[in-house]
């Protein structure tokens, strides 16, 4: 049994020191982020509020003159208001800038415009999501909280007392290692799940493979994007304008709140249906994540997929997202979630600091001994 619980112990340390860095990472810049947010939106009122748009202003020039700034190859997205004084979002990618412009939705004029890793937020929220690396920052994170699930179950058994109730005192009288020792052991176990929720869901937004794995446990297959129509080069009529698609889009699903308009780079042979995100009524993702997909040579609709359609691996983020987020429970859960994220920093800070000190102690009892 001294063995078995050796070999848990090394394994719960060996997992903490080698990822905890980035546990602790994530736990500091979630909880931050969840602040200062909202005080990022209060502190700079000229990007994001505007008047009410009625009517709204056209798409298609604010689109053609972006093109015109960023080139043909560049890809954009729109995010429309969703709410009456929302400024409008143009999301830029290309190779000379990446970004967002914030632009007046009644008169498609531009309030500001922020790069991608500009400000405060943009810096801290690309570090928690990416850890600043894109792609592979994303993987690590996922691997990550894998490693926290294992730090959970190892935490656990350790924790786990011979007899019931076993002891929950935290003893704050005595010196600070037992204090750190008692708040990293019991606040561990009390709060292991709410950790573990934000870890993973956090970790299924960052990387989207995790959502094959979700539907090949589920026998699911992937629901995918529509493939365009072949269609003879004489029979393609004129392109249909951004905003002309936009209606149609919404004539699809009009019960929904259209969130997003996605558009790929400029080419005279497009080979991809073009998306435009939906809020369906019963949708608990703030921004939704029901599509209609549209042809983009001819306008037409290919497809309407509410997000209780898809497959479990892409619905699951209408669920992970805000629960991530804390949007899915309003203030409350907010609040929760950041308080969560400050305990998931702190027994990653107290693990090490507890390893470190019995380290020292160990070094110092062999040098008195020799």
């Amino acid at each position: 049994m001294t063995s078995l619980r050796s070999l848990w112990l090394r394994l719960h340390r060996w997992f903490a020191l080698s990822l905890g860095w980035i546990l602790i990472l994530a736990g500091l810049t979630g909880a931050v982020l969840i602040a200062a947010q909202p005080l990022d939106r209060l502190a700079h009122p000229q990007l994001f509020k505007a008047p009410a748009a009625t009517p709204a202003a056209a798409l298609t020039p604010i689109l053609e003159q972006a093109r015109q700034e960023f080139g043909d190859k560049a890809s954009f997205r729109f995010k429309l208001p969703q709410e009456a004084g929302d400024s409008l979002w143009l999301r830029v990618e290309s190779h000379s800038w990446r970004g967002t412009v914030y632009l007046n939705p009644e008169s498609g004029q531009e309030q500001g415009r922020r790069g991608e890793t500009e400000g405060f937020v943009n810096i801290l929220f690309k570090l928690h999501s990416t850890l600043l690396l894109d792609a592979n920052g994303k993987a690590l994170l996922a691997w990550t909280a894998l490693a926290y699930v294992l730090l959970l179950l190892t935490g656990i058994i350790l924790w786990w007392p011979k007899r019931w109730p076993g002891n929950w005192r935290i003893e704050l009288n005595k010196n600070l290692m037992r204090a750190l020792f008692d708040l990293h052991r019991i606040g561990g176990v009390l709060m292991g799940l709410l950790i573990a929720v934000l870890v993973v869901t956090g970790a299924y937004m960052a990387w989207r493979p995790l959502g094959d794995v979700l539907n090949m446990i589920s026998s699911s297959k992937a629901v995918k994007a529509p493939k365009l129509p072949p269609l003879s080069a004489d029979a393609l009529p004129a392109a249909p304008s951004l905003d002309a698609m936009l209606a149609s889009a919404r004539a699809a699903m009009p019960d929904g709140q259209a969130s997003f308009v996605q558009i790929a780079a400029k080419t005279t042979d497009p080979k991809q249906a073009m998306r435009i995100r939906f809020r369906a009524p019963d949708e608990p993702h703030p921004n939704g994540i029901s599509s209609v997909w549209l042809d983009p040579r001819t306008g037409s609709v290919l497809a309407v997929q509410r997000w209780h359609e898809l497959d479990p691996g892409a619905a699951a983020v209408a669920i992970a997202y805000p629960l991530h987020t804390g949007e899915l429970g309003g203030v409350l859960l907010e609040i929760i979630n950041g308080l969560t994220g400050l305990v998931l920093a702190g027994l990653g800070l107290s693990g090490v600091w507890l390893w470190w000190q019995r380290r020292k102690a160990r070094k110092l009892a062999k040098s008195r001994l020799s």
